[in-house]
């Protein structure tokens, strides 16, 4: 069955590309975007959901970018356990809680990347009609090299007066 997403543009923010007063303040965090088109006569958040989970674009966030499919980083895994019943509605606030302590979690962030973060991301989640988080995937899910997702946040953006999806993923490195 043919995906009715269609990628449309990514974005990333590597916090090592911006100058912290600690220099090891940037804690090797990132955040990747994806944003994709969906058509008008879309189902329900779930439909999306599943579509984007199923999409490319979304293998690419969890393999890291050409990593094997088969291989153990973020393999399958992981992906198993990401289904649309692991995606929980919250309201712009608690997005943007949770999204702003990851952000200050070693302190302040340089004005420059303040300002990257607000275009690319603090604006799309005020925008979104419907945000959905995924936190924790349970033991089973467990990185490579570690619990990954102790310090991994995924949210999906659902605008439908532009027809975009958004996934939008921080984590450290």
């Amino acid at each position: 069955m043919e995906n009715p997403l269609t990628h449309e543009a990514s974005a990333f923010i590597n916090f090592r590309n911006y100058k912290f007063q600690d220099p090891r303040s940037h804690g090797h965090r990132w955040v990747d975007l994806k944003h994709l088109r969906f058509p008008p006569e879309s189902g329900e958040a779930r439909e999306l959901l599943s579509a984007l989970i199923g999409h490319e674009q979304f293998r690419d966030d969890y393999a890291g970018g050409g990593v094997l499919s088969e291989g153990s980083r973020h393999g399958p895994y992981w992906l198993r356990r990401v289904t649309p019943d692991a995606y929980e509605a919250v309201s712009r606030e608690r997005s943007a809680h949770i999204l702003r302590g990851w952000v200050n979690q070693f302190g302040d962030v340089p004005a420059e990347l303040e300002a990257d973060l607000q275009q690319e991301v603090v604006d799309r989640l005020a925008a979104a009609d419907h945000i959905y988080y995924l936190n924790g995937l349970g033991d089973e899910a467990v990185h490579d090299w570690g619990r990954v997702h102790e310090h991994f946040h995924e949210f999906v953006l659902i605008d439908r007066s532009t027809g975009r999806i958004t996934l939008l993923v921080t984590a450290d490195d």
